[in-house]
Parts: structure tokens; C-alpha cells; sequence
């Protein structure tokens, strides 16, 4: 977690990648908002789509893959369909087994970029087969590496 020292990212300037994703018809609650537990979809979708598109890799077919061991999402402002969203990518901590992903997810208004929730997604990675931690795979750390915002450094 996060302490109280340590600098929370709000706008998208503040991530090195910001990652495009649409929301879906069937996003949308009885409520007539995105539900909450798509938010974390939009997550994974980004984090894994921007890791396939930079390592030119399928991250699905390595030795070792990518579980998720942590999420957390703070709400801002609610989601619909349909909107563009953007959501911001970053790395709070780069890890030997481990990635700390700092996230965003931004709606597109007009020119500007709407801050509706904040999360964290940590990865961890394991051997593919045996499911035993190993060290993070170093296509992934060098896509990784890309993402590490100094002020978490």
C-alpha cells in the first residue's frame, strides 16, 4: 500500500502510456453505469494489451506469466456507455518476481481527459507449468522498465 508520502498520480500527464479502451454495451449495471468490477477488466486489458503490443510477445505463451496477487480501485466519477477511455499506465515498483502497476482510467471529454478512478494492480510472476514464483521474464521487464515513473522511484 501506498503511504501517505507517497505521491498519487491524478492527471495523464503524470503516466508514461495512456491506453486506449471503449466501453461495452454490456458494461453497463442495472444501474445504468459501468459496474464496478469492470473497472479492474479495463485494468488488465490495458496492462496486458500495451505488455503483447511493446514486447511483440504474446505474454500468454512465455515460461513464465503474470498473475495478479493485488487490485485495488478508488472510484472518482462514474462510467457509461458508450465513452472512450484512457487509461493511464505507470509502474510504481519494478520487482525481482513482482510489478506494481500504477493506473488510471481517464473518459474522453471533448479535448480533455476526466479523471474517473484510480487503481493498483500488482503482477506476480510464476513459473507457467509449476505455478512457483520466478523471476519477472526479461521481455516484460524491459517493457516494464518503460513505465517506471521516477517519483515512485
Amino acid at each position: 500500500m501506498r503511504d501517505e508520502d507517497t505521491p498519487t498520480l491524478t492527471t495523464a500527464a503524470d503516466f508514461p502510456v495512456l491506453w486506449p479502451v471503449q466501453t461495452r454495451w454490456e458494461d453497463n449495471d442495472h444501474y445504468g453505469h459501468v459496474n464496478n468490477v469492470t473497472y479492474y477488466s479495463y485494468f488488465d486489458t490495458a496492462v496486458n494489451a500495451w505488455l503483447i503490443a511493446t514486447t511483440g510477445t504474446d505474454v500468454r505463451e512465455l515460461p513464465a506469466i503474470g498473475v495478479v496477487a493485488e487490485t485495488s480501485c478508488t472510484y472518482i466519477s462514474e462510467l457509461t456507455f458508450p465513452q472512450q477511455l484512457q487509461v493511464g499506465l505507470s509502474v510504481e515498483k519494478l520487482g525481482t518476481r513482482s510489478i506494481v502497476y500504477a493506473l488510471a482510467i481517464f473518459r474522453e471529454n471533448n479535448d480533455a481527459l476526466e479523471l474517473a478512478a484510480q487503481g493498483r494492480f500488482v503482477h506476480v510472476y510464476v513459473d507457467a507449468k509449476t505455478r512457483k514464483p520466478v523471476p519477472v521474464p526479461h521481455e516484460i521487464r524491459s517493457a516494464a522498465n518503460l513505465l517506471v515513473v521516477a517519483d515512485f522511484e
